[in-house]
């Protein structure tokens, strides 16, 4: 019993990557989210801490 459920979790579970992945299929990658000048991880929209002098 406890095999079968354990098999249906998994099984709802690659359904819902499935649909995520063809609703979602272009998203950025991380990498892509870097400083071009000092590759620190940029957060939000706006310029990085080394292009405002802040760093």
């Amino acid at each position: 019993m406890i095999f079968k459920i354990i098999t249906l979790f998994l099984v709802a579970m690659m359904v819902l990557a499935v649909f995520g992945k063809m609703r979602f299929p272009g998203q950025k990658k991380l990498s892509a989210l870097t400083c071009k000048k000092c590759s620190r991880y940029k957060i939000g929209k706006g310029p990085c801490a080394c292009e405002k002098g802040k760093m």
